[in-house]
């Protein structure tokens, strides 16, 4: 099994460093097609509305989302939750703010009397001020994240596309967000804070290793960070599909799944388009300083055929 991982990791170094650069960007430029069509959907804490739980009531979201519909004149959705006994399970409805949660409560005892009910709201103004404290919180680390990398490499080039690369993780997760149908909310701001670390880390190892390798080529060098690499992000994304799986808080689930669709963004964006950049980038370096060395050494060669024509 570890002798096919490698084998398949090898094959990496062998792809042409243009077609490692091209198929990366193709996915880029296809989640911002998605993201300019369909952007996730805000949730609550971000757009303001009321959610009323009822606790202990085991139904269909659908057929409870349809009569709530039918009753309150707007529409609803309706998410079911599992927790450790019955009393702490039930379902959650989530309605506009302008929509009063003592009538959804009303609607819902007609069906599920005997069910225990708590009622949250969020107001548009409140809903507003978070997602300016998001865009705000990203922006920065965003910031903090590019002076940190220019003071740590100080050349432009890998810089740049250790910040483009966490930049595409970020826009990847955001277009399976909006095709799996997940909200954008604090949670999943929280998580896409935390994948901007996660990403610049990889990029980090694999910049090093390659700009300042001790190994005789370029590949070997690769090879020796890709190897490290998918160690890490295969360890991280069996402990984050564990959480998802076996998590039951709503919560939790969505800051899972959104590192699974960053983590996998960044192998692709970390180990492909960074490692093509950085080969070129190397590539074209190298080139450079055996023309000068070459120029150095014909300038010193007729300079000495100069001499010995004046002697």
């Amino acid at each position: 099994m570890e002798g096919m991982i490698k084998d398949k990791l090898k094959k990496l170094t062998e792809i042409e460093t243009k077609k490692m650069i091209v198929y990366p960007l193709v996915v880029f430029f296809v989640a911002l097609l998605i993201l300019a069509v369909h952007f996730p959907q805000l949730g609550i804490d971000l757009k303001g509305g009321v959610v009323v739980t009822a606790y202990g009531v085991d139904a269909n979201p659908d057929e409870v989302a349809k009569y709530l519909s039918q009753q309150l004149g707007v529409d609803v959705r309706v998410e079911k939750f599992t927790g450790i006994g019955k009393e702490s399970s039930g379902i959650n409805v989530y309605a506009p703010a302008e929509v009063d949660p003592e009538k959804i409560r009303e609607a819902l005892r007609q069906l599920f009397p005997n069910a225990k009910y708590a009622i949250s709201e969020v107001r548009p103004t409140f809903g507003a001020m978070a997602r300016e404290q998001g865009i705000k919180a990203i922006s920065l680390a965003f910031l903090g994240m590019a002076i940190v990398v220019f003071l740590f490499f100080r050349v432009p080039v890998p810089s740049f596309t250790v910040i483009f690369s966490a930049f595409s993780d970020m826009v990847i997760a955001l277009a399976l967000m909006s095709i799996f149908g997940i909200e954008l909310s604090q949670a999943t701001i929280a998580a896409l804070l935390m994948l901007i670390g996660y990403s610049v880390d990889s990029n980090i190892l694999l910049t090093t290793k390659l700009l300042k390798r001790k190994e005789d080529t370029v590949e070997e060098a690769y090879f020796s960070a890709v190897s490290t690499g998918f160690t890490m992000s295969t360890t991280t994304l069996g402990a984050l599909a564990s959480l998802w799986l076996f998590s039951t808080a709503k919560v939790i689930d969505e800051i899972a799944i959104v590192l699974i669709f960053g983590l996998l963004a960044d192998f692709m964006n970390t180990w492909i388009l960074n490692a093509g950049v950085l080969r070129w980038f190397i590539a074209k370096k190298e080139e450079k300083e055996k023309r000068k060395s070459s120029g150095t050494s014909k300038a010193s060669k007729a300079s000495k055929k100069k001499r010995r024509g004046k002697r």
